[in-house]
């Protein structure tokens, strides 16, 4: 099975980055900038509110802030951004930084095509579009038509491609759209060839793509109920449900295919294997490392759903299937992954085999293709290796990439003999490749136009002692002639979290910060998936201080090495790296000198009541447990800020629409930390409208945001531009 048919459309903004080199420049301070006095924050009223967790009383006094609804929260809202846009308009070098940013992302970028029904398919961006349109074509060289173009359906570029697939014959494609950044989707369906919008509209999906049947008249998804008034983008989702829309019937019309009303939390998710042959259904309960795998026969009328792997002992993803014999990845008993052979007429354990065994570097992919070849994707150390394997797992030849960075791709049918894979670097634009898996030939397919000298900038992977003696890997890249003399400003990044490596990429935004002569890091943290499941459960629960170690000992490797000081660091991080900024910052808070937390999970002992938050708890722990509960409230960002400390710069970053991480997070944690304040560095947050946890964010809102993080942090940091361009 080829996950790119169920691939997100959007353009991954922070991998787009175009330069141009500035040569025989000066450099110059602002010319006018904020004051420097503390800020006054806008007066927060308190609530006397007191949960008590094990025995354990913990006040809640800004619990009002959780209602997005409320009159009282839009007031605090609209006075917090007043203050934060107040003073970052007051940045002299941000109008620089804008128009930079502006100038480099406007350049021409695509997404590999994809195959179906005698067409390619694939995304396009002319370079400010704020969200990119989808194209079709019959070949690779001929006039390409638009399919759907996002940026027709609002007025803002808020509306964004979700996910889509093609009708086996090419006939028909379904897609969904979110609004405003929200992870609800709709799904709606389109006739090809001639444009024509079908009737059919299925709403209050999330976490679901969908899933043609094979004579392509009707799809699979997954759905919620329909949230209560005022909890559409707050309240607790439960009780996922698999349906199958019949084409030209209403959604009131459609199947319940397989619900499981004794499970709320669990995740069911359906798609149809590429012969059509079979509905599989993959079943997981949030973030654990196990799923259940299902599966009903469409050839045979009225028949039941097999329960194929229903121990819960492992991860089981299906690649593809011939006829009968099904190949999966797995991390039993291989906890970098290894491909495994199971023939559903005879299912027992003693007849699986064991394909592509497990290898030193995890498997972060695999393909089949030109009938009998395997594609895996590896990770070497956080970035991608590939190798080709025969049907038997014999290896063929390794793919020889043009560097070290990150490869995506390699999607279509097993049947297929050519396919398609992008290559990302810190130091290089996403390239496109065609590879002909018979003769193992890559050709670039497409490269982006843009006037940027790769060679005037350095990447290094450096290796690092954490708090318990683990070596911990993190690239860092700047321009080159860089001076270790300690005073460069360094933006120092992370995550550490839900198996997710963090991998080279190309960032508009972070070419702008080298420009301006700062420095780039990324610290590949336990609790990602960098080296397989042992790397991610490290960080997990009861460990996850080894994270926030991991994260202190990268600044302080930097700060040792002369790469920079504590008052020229910053540190920033997204989501569950906006819990490791915040986290740190408690701990640490003369380490650094400005931090950017942005949508960041901050309440540790009340994340899993809102919306999707329960399905963390595998990484997390619960407060409801009462040894989870001790490790939470230790670390937990908005419970350890501490009254009267001398915290760093701080700008916190959220969205009104994000229903992954609530706001209420955000909201509260910059409360607490503006009252505990004690020093004169100002504590802001910056809360964007019409957007939500960050997939599908216009260009334009996007480089309003950068431009607004990178302004506060040369403020901070007492960093400077370039004086012209």
């Amino acid at each position: 099975m080829k996950r790119t048919r169920h691939a997100l459309l959007a353009l991954t903004i922070f991998a787009l980055l175009l330069s141009l080199p500035l040569a025989a420049q000066t450099m110059s301070a602002a010319a006018a900038s904020p004051a420097s006095a503390k800020l006054a924050y806008p007066e927060v009223k308190k609530v006397d509110h007191v949960d008590e967790y094990h025995g354990v009383k913990v006040p809640d006094p800004y619990r009002w802030l959780e209602d997005d609804n409320s009159a009282d929260t839009k007031a605090w809202i609209e006075a917090q951004n007043k203050v934060t846009f107040g003073y970052l308009g007051q940045i002299a070098e941000r109008k620089w930084i804008r128009e930079r940013l502006t100038k480099l992302w406007n350049y021409e970028r695509y997404t590999a095509p994809s195959k179906r029904g005698g067409r390619y398919f694939f995304s396009r961006n002319d370079g400010l579009q704020n969200q990119s349109v989808l194209y079709t074509s019959r070949t690779l060289t001929g006039e390409a038509k638009v399919l759907l173009d996002p940026n027709t359906m609002s007025k803002d570029g808020t509306v964004a491609l979700s996910g889509y697939d093609i009708s086996e014959d090419g006939k028909y494609i379904v897609y969904g759209t979110a609004m405003s950044g929200s992870d609800w989707t709709e799904w709606r369906v389109k006739e090809i060839e001639t444009g024509k919008d079908l009737p059919d509209h299925v709403q209050w999906v999330k976490f679901s793509g969908a899933s043609f049947t094979k004579d392509g008249k009707g799809f699979f998804y997954s759905r919620y109920a329909e949230p209560k008034p005022g909890e559409i983008l707050r309240g607790k989702v439960e009780f996922h449900k698999l349906y199958y829309h019949k084409l030209g019937t209403p959604q009131s019309e459609d199947v319940l295919v397989y619900d499981r009303p004794d499970q709320p939390n669990w995740n069911i998710r359906g798609f149809t294997t590429d012969d059509g042959k079979y509905l599989i259904i993959s079943l997981t309960a949030g973030s654990a490392r196990k799923n259940r795998i299902y599966y009903k026969d469409l050839t045979a009328p009225n028949a039941q759903i097999v329960k194929l792997l229903d121990d819960y002992d492992a991860t089981y993803s299906l690649v593809d299937n011939v006829g009968t014999v099904f190949y999966f990845t797995t991390d039993l008993d291989a906890p970098n992954d290894r491909v495994i052979a199971i023939d559903i007429t005879k299912p027992e354990r003693a007849n699986w085999k064991t394909v592509i065994p497990e290898a030193k570097e995890p498997i972060a992919s695999v393909n089949l293709l030109n009938q009998n070849m395997w594609v895996v994707r590896y990770l070497k150390d956080a970035h991608s290796v590939v190798k080709i394997f025969d049907m038997n797992g014999k290896q063929i030849r390794d793919v020889q990439l043009p560097g070290l960075g990150t490869v995506s791709g390699f999607g279509g049918r097993r049947e297929e003999s050519e396919t398609f894979y992008s290559f990302a670097s810190f130091a290089a634009p996403s390239i496109i490749y065609r590879y002909d898996m018979k003769t193992g030939k890559s050709e670039v397919y497409r490269q982006p136009k843009v006037d940027f000298n790769p060679a005037d900038f350095e990447t290094k992977q450096v290796f690092y002692t954490s708090k318990d003696g683990t070596k911990v890997p993190m690239f860092i890249s700047y321009k080159k002639g860089l001076k270790l003399d300690g005073n460069n400003p360094t933006y120092l990044h992370g995550y550490g979290g839900f198996n997710i490596a963090q991998t080279p990429s190309f960032s508009v935004a972070n070419l702008v910060w080298m420009e301006m002569g700062g420095v780039f890091a990324l610290a590949n943290l336990r609790g990602g998936g960098e080296y397989g499941k042992e790397w991610h459960l490290a960080g997990t629960k009861l460990r996850k201080q080894n994270v926030f170690d991991d994260f202190i000992a990268a600044a302080e490797y930097l700060i040792a090495n002369k790469y920079t000081s504590t008052p020229k660091l910053a540190i920033g991080g997204g989501s569950n790296g906006g819990l490791l900024v915040g986290a740190v910052l408690n701990q640490r808070p003369d380490l650094f000198g400005a931090a950017l937390p942005a949508v960041g999970v901050m309440d540790m002992l009340r994340y899993h009541k809102f919306t999707i938050g329960w399905a963390w708890v595998a990484d997390y722990g619960s407060a409801d447990n009462a040894e989870e509960f001790k490790a939470l409230y230790k670390y937990s960002p908005l419970h350890n800020i501490k009254p009267g400390t001398k915290y760093p710069a701080v700008m916190v970053t959220t969205a009104d629409h994000d229903d992954r991480v609530v706001p209420a997070h955000s909201f509260k944690y910059a409360s607490t930390l503006q009252q505990a304040q004690a020093g004169d560095a100002p504590i802001l947050i910056r809360i964007q409208t019409k957007a939500g946890h960050g997939a599908g964010k216009p260009v334009t809102m996007t480089i309003e945001e950068q431009a607004d993080r990178w302004g506060f942090l040369v403020h901070a940091l007492k960093a400077k531009v370039p004086a012209g361009d």
